[in-house]
């Protein structure tokens, strides 16, 4: 299919862009370099870039964009760590942030009716206006949008408890190639009839149509949260006093680990409360009514009777201070080397201490040191390693063992991507059935039978 794409505009092509979209269109090379590249650091090549602002605008591009052979390219807000939003082929990007109106928050059917342009922290933000809760939080909430959340199916740090995105989306409008509308789901929470389609859209990467619009469901906000940073002597130890809090039946909304290097890097960046014989940290969040957070905090206090050291806080304010630790933790990673490339994958929980050791022992075997840490509660590891991309050696060597870290993690059993999507950078044949992998290629050709939507990507 390759072959027969249109990788340059005609005089028609840019016309028939400009009547539809009017100022919502850029030719401009300058304008266009932003889009060619998201947070991965990767480049592609971007004919224009569209910002349509009602559906119909949508239907009608999607419909030339077909019959031209011309290939589309969805994004958000370009956080992706995979790649997804690079241009795999010349194409043009469709930028959703022109659709970013929140249409609707229920306290009554504990729905969000959105566009998919909108921030995910004003919408949290505003849910929590009304006493309700939209639970999903990557990390880079304040960055990202919700549609690019729906088609990454992120995580984040309350997936423990409250899952992913997948499991708050009840509604999906998009439209596909060719121009059609269609609508999955709606604002009922439970509906059983048919396949759920719209679900098929979670986590698709933008490769079976543009979300136009999005059914959120919501749940009540808790009145209450306290959070506890513990320090261990080793990460061994750090683990097996999570897996006392497990067996214990309580389950916080919120438990990230750090490895020794993650430490030294915020002991060498920044102030360190914990002692210097504390080389490993759990994090944990529990959150509930103003009753019974007090109760689970206890509870959660008594089992980890064996840390070396702990920073607790109750409320807002307290808590940030206590969280703003683990938000260091990327910005201050960049002291081992001025280029990353970033893991996300995801082993049963039971095994994140024996990956974790093997994935050091294969980054020590190539030279590198592995900075580790993540969402402890999901097994979902953030295994990320520094070089300098301008030391062909150091790049060489980095990208040998981040293969390698891939091989490691399906050994495991577990996933190539926990949360970040497989974009063009994870090889996903490599954790996929043959017969699985076909039939998934099969399905998105029915959505887009041309390919023109983020070909590379994905699946």
């Amino acid at each position: 299919m390759s072959e027969e794409y249109v990788t340059s505009l005609a005089p028609g092509h840019k016309n028939f862009l400009v009547d539809l979209f009017g100022d919502g269109v850029a030719f401009d090379p300058e304008v266009l370099r932003v889009y060619a590249s998201d947070a991965s650091l990767k480049v592609g090549t971007v004919l224009a870039m569209v910002r349509p602002v009602s559906v119909a605008q949508v239907c009608e591009f999607m419909r030339w964009a077909e019959a031209e052979n011309i290939v589309v390219h969805p994004r958000g807000r370009g956080t992706s760590l995979s790649g997804g939003c690079v241009p795999t082929v010349p194409g043009i990007v469709v930028s959703t942030l022109g659709m970013d109106r929140i249409l609707d928050i229920s306290a009554e059917d504990f729905v969000a009716v959105i566009e998919p342009g909108v921030n995910t922290a004003r919408l949290q933000a505003e849910c929590e206006k009304l006493g309700l809760f939209y639970p999903p939080d990557p990390a880079s909430g304040k960055a990202t949008s919700v549609g690019g959340n729906v088609a990454t199916c992120a995580g984040g740090l309350r997936a423990v408890k409250y899952g992913v995105t997948r499991d708050y989306v009840i509604g999906v409008e998009a439209v596909l190639p060719g121009g059609k509308l269609l609508k999955f789901g709606g604002r009922s929470h439970k509906d059983v009839i048919g396949l759920d389609m719209g679900r098929l859209f979670v986590g698709s990467e933008g490769t079976l149509g543009i979300i136009t619009k999005l059914v959120l469901k919501l749940i009540p906000r808790p009145e209450a949260s306290a959070s506890v940073l513990v320090g261990y002597p080793s990460l061994d130890a750090a683990l097996a006093s999570m897996s006392k809090v497990f067996a214990a039946g309580i389950l916080p909304c919120a438990v990230e680990f750090m490895n020794e290097t993650v430490l030294e890097i915020l002991s060498r960046t920044g102030d360190a409360p914990w002692p210097d014989t504390v080389k490993s940290l759990l994090l944990f969040q529990v959150d509930g009514s103003r009753d019974t957070v007090p109760l689970e905090n206890a509870r959660l206090s008594r089992q980890l009777n064996d840390a070396l050291w702990r920073m607790e806080g109750v409320g807002k304010e307290e808590e940030d201070a206590i969280w703003a630790c683990r938000r260091r933790v990327s910005a201050a990673s960049y002291v081992l080397g001025p280029d990353r490339i970033g893991g996300d994958m995801a082993v049963p929980r039971g095994s994140i201490l024996k990956a974790v050791r093997r994935f050091e022992e294969i980054a020590a075997s190539n030279g590198k040191r592995l900075i580790a840490f993540g969402h402890a509660g999901d097994g979902n590891i953030h295994a990320n390693l520094h070089y300098d991309a301008s030391d062909p050696d150091d790049a060489r060597r980095t990208e040998k063992t981040h293969h390698e870290l891939d091989t490691a993690v399906l050994e495991f059993g577990g996933s190539l991507s926990g949360e970040h999507g497989a974009g063009f950078l994870k090889d996903v044949g490599r954790q996929l059935g043959k017969e699985e992998h076909a039939l998934m290629r099969d399905v998105r050709r029915i959505f887009d039978p041309k390919g023109i939507l983020n070909p590379g990507k994905g699946y």
